[in-house]
């Protein structure tokens, strides 16, 4: 069974507080597609969890991201089944890749890595989630705040409305908010990490 290992660990956390029940309660969230085991905090500040389609993942990382307290390392391979249902008694090749990622994040600007899948997929994977963190990193509060409208479904129309600005003020929030862009860059990651599941091949580096 091949699936993707999200683990995370918290950047700063010897001098700043534990940030791990918050992300737990974000990473979990019923508002995100459904992980295929849960976030669990793994040890110290680190939080893992197994995810099973790319939308999934995407959606973690975008909220990870956005936080900007965390290290995300990326492990697409195989697990031991059958999959037990707490994440930190699982076991296999994909928690290995994944550890190892997290680690190399730390070493980037990204904060992310990917590792497996095999390793052209990883590298296709790592080069498209750099280029979409550097674009939602660069996000101000108020394009967060159309683009949290827009996901909801909400016309410009309705969005100027409930921000009390223009039509033309959204649009231009859209835009240096790189609304379409990341749209597209998080399509084709998802795209991506779909293709590397559902892959056969070895994913060993």
């Amino acid at each position: 069974m091949v699936v993707a290992i999200l683990t995370v660990d918290q950047r700063g956390s010897r001098t700043g507080p534990d940030l791990v029940p918050e992300v737990l309660a974000t990473l979990n969230s019923t508002s995100l597609p459904r992980p295929l085991r849960e976030f669990e905090r793994t040890a110290g500040d680190e939080v893992q969890g197994v995810l099973d389609c790319g939308a999934a993942v995407v959606a973690r990382i975008e909220a990870l991201v956005r936080a900007g307290d965390w290290n995300i390392g990326l492990g697409l391979g195989a697990v031991e089944e059958p999959l037990p249902r707490s994440t930190r008694a699982g076991r296999g090749e994909a928690f290995v890749l994944a550890r190892s990622a997290v680690t190399r994040a730390k070493q980037h600007p990204s904060r992310i890595s990917v590792v497996g899948a095999p390793p052209y997929r990883a590298d296709q994977l790592e080069t498209v989630a750099w280029l979409w963190a550097g674009i939602l990193s660069r996000r101000s509060e108020r394009g967060w705040q159309v683009a949290d409208l827009l996901a909801q479904g909400l016309s410009h129309a309705e969005t100027a409305h409930r921000l009390g600005i223009s039509q033309s003020a959204v649009s231009q929030r859209a835009q240096s908010a790189g609304l379409v862009e990341a749209e597209r860059a998080a399509r084709l990651l998802a795209e991506l990490i779909d293709a590397a599941l559902e892959n056969k091949e070895g994913t060993e580096e």
